[in-house]
Parts: C-alpha cells; sequence; structure tokens
C-alpha cells in the first residue's frame, strides 16, 4: 500500500461509553485498501469508554488509545496529529456522538484528492431516541434551532468557508498549527479562517452525511451551548469579525425577552406581548414539527430551542464581556 493511501483517524472522547463503540465500530474502513489506523484520544474517562476500546483494540491492533492530558477536544486533536505514523497523510477528526455512513473514511479521502482541498467537511443529522432527545434534535434540525448552518442543511456538495470538520490534508494541518489549543469549543470555526484566509479551500460533502446523538437533558444543552456561544465570542475577538445575523438573532431575543420582561413587570402586562410572541412562535414551531415528523416528542423542540438560544447567547455575551475588559 502506498503512503499515499495512509489514513489517521482521531476520536477525541471523555466519558462516552454509551457512544464510543457505536462510533469506532461505523468509523472502521471495511473492504478497503486504505492503510489505515484509528487512535481514541482520551481526556481522563472514569467510565467504561477505556475499557471499551482495550477490548476493540484487541480483536483490531489498527486500534490504539492514548491520554489526552488538557482534555479539551483541540488538543485532543493536535495531539493525535502529531503521534500518527509517519506516513499518514490524511487525518480523519470523528466525534463520538455520532454513526457513520458506509465507506465514510474512504470517500473523505477521496474528497480531499479528486476535488485537491485542504478539509473535506460534512453534513450532520441529529437522531433522538429517548423523548427529550427526539425533541433536541428536531430543534437542532431545523431553522429555528440551527439558524440556517449549510451543514445542519440539505444542501448539494460545494466549496465553503466552514463546515462541520471531518477530514484534513495532514501536512496543511500541521502547518498551520493545528487548532488553537485555549479554545474549548468553537475551534473548528477558528481554524477554517485561518486556512481560508492561508488560500485553502474547504469542500462540503453532502454525500457523506453523518448521524448526530445530541444531548439527551436540557441541563446538558444549557451546558453545551453556553460553551459554543463562548466560543463563536472568542473567534470574533480573536479575528476582528462582526457576527453573522444568524448569530445575531439569539442574542436579539436574548434582548428583547429581558427588555419585555422588566418592562411587563413595571409597567403591565401588554410589554409582555415581545416575550410572548416569541415564546408563542417557538411553540408553534414545534407544534408543527411534531405533525409533520409524526413525533408526539417534537413539541419539546420548542423549548429546546428557546433553551438553545438563549444559552448561545448568555455564552456570547459573557465572554464578549470577558474579553472587552481585558483589552
Amino acid at each position: 500500500m502506498s503512503s499515499a493511501s495512509s489514513v489517521t483517524i482521531l476520536v477525541p472522547v471523555l466519558n462516552e461509553e454509551t457512544y464510543i463503540r457505536r462510533a469506532v465500530a461505523t468509523l472502521v474502513p471495511v473492504d478497503s485498501e486504505l492503510d489505515y489506523e484509528l487512535i481514541v484520544v482520551d481526556g481522563g474517562s472514569t467510565d467504561g469508554t477505556r475499557q471499551i476500546i482495550d477490548e476493540m483494540s484487541t480483536a483490531n491492533p489498527r486500534i490504539r488509545l492514548i491520554s489526552n492530558a488538557a482534555r479539551i477536544q483541540s488538543a485532543a486533536v493536535n495531539s493525535g496529529a502529531s503521534v500518527a505514523r509517519a506516513d499518514s497523510r490524511v487525518i480523519i477528526r470523528a466525534d463520538c456522538h455520532a454513526e457513520y455512513p458506509p465507506g465514510f473514511v474512504d470517500g473523505l479521502v477521496r474528497e480531499l484528492r479528486e476535488r485537491d482541498v485542504a478539509s473535506v467537511v460534512v453534513p450532520m443529522r441529529a437522531v433522538g431516541t429517548g423523548f427529550l432527545q427526539r425533541a433536541i434534535a428536531a430543534a437542532q434540525n431545523s431553522r429555528l434551532g440551527n439558524g440556517g448552518a449549510l451543514h445542519r442543511r440539505e444542501v448539494g456538495s460545494h466549496y465553503v468557508d466552514h463546515g462541520h470538520h471531518a477530514a484534513f490534508d495532514r501536512k496543511a494541518f500541521l502547518s498551520l498549527g493545528g487548532y488553537d489549543e485555549s479554545f474549548t469549543h468553537n475551534e473548528d470555526a477558528e481554524f477554517d479562517i485561518r486556512l481560508t484566509r492561508a488560500g485553502a479551500k474547504i469542500w462540503l460533502c453532502s454525500e457523506l452525511r453523518i448521524t448526530y446523538f445530541p444531548r439527551a437533558s436540557f441541563g446538558a444543552l444549557i451546558r453545551q451551548y453556553f460553551k459554543h456561544g463562548s466560543g463563536r465570542a472568542r473567534t470574533m475577538f480573536k479575528h476582528r469579525r462582526l457576527p453573522q445575523m444568524r448569530q445575531v438573532l439569539p442574542i436579539t431575543a436574548l434582548g428583547t425577552n429581558l427588555i419585555s420582561l422588566a418592562a411587563g413587570i413595571g409597567f403591565g402586562w401588554p410589554f409582555f406581548l415581545p416575550g410572548f410572541v416569541y415564546l408563542g412562535t417557538c411553540a408553534i414551531w414545534g407544534g408543527v414539527l411534531a405533525r409533520s415528523e409524526r413525533d408526539a416528542a417534537c413539541i419539546g423542540s420548542g423549548v429546546a430551542a428557546v433553551i438553545m438560544h438563549h444559552s448561545w447567547a448568555v455564552g456570547f455575551l459573557y465572554q464578549s464581556v470577558r474579553l472587552a475588559v481585558r483589552t
């Protein structure tokens, strides 16, 4: 096998015993000519994650486990890219909360070569099992929840500025220093800014859509989206970029609802109306989704969307104030 066919699959994990076996099993190339290695980069799991990987590596020696003392995803990917085999030309970044389509790794390698790009990104569709997870998945799949992000929509393959990270030309990734390890979240968007500024291209391959398993509780969703908003603020401050419209809308919703609440308390019920309109819109959206998807859990997607909007906005504003004070 030529070195041009060598690929390293990196899977950052931390306490993922529920998802790790399925993720790794669907990532392993089957009936493939690729010379691959799969490295699980563990941030200090205290559940059964490491034991599961030990079992899988016994059955398949191409799978191995390394530790990530920094515990965060950006450091995990950088560490894995650094210790990968010397002849590895392609880096695959794979999240654990996902299931991958047949031929996923082979398809990414093919797209990197045929498109002559530095990175291939993929769309995702959220899928849940329990009631709350299905509600959260429905919100994330809808425009109300994702704001129209390209990697969350049904779109054709084309060049993009950003998407859900899947594959890199290893040389290009390392030449830019990899991810910024001061980022706990949004490291992918920050990297894509540097990548495109360097003149490299990113290709969104719609045929390689992955299945994503979202958080299964509203508490976990709040924490996740707070961190997403905080990470986005850090990216914007670092690169002096204004937010896009879909990123302004959650902040506008938060501000409108807070003003409506305060004005309603101070001046009477008519001032509650803007907040009621927002909440009513989210509730109606959830009802429409429940009917179209024929799943009663989708009714809760309106609540999930409210949580996503406000948690993201609070995280964004919190981090923005912190960074503004520092400068």
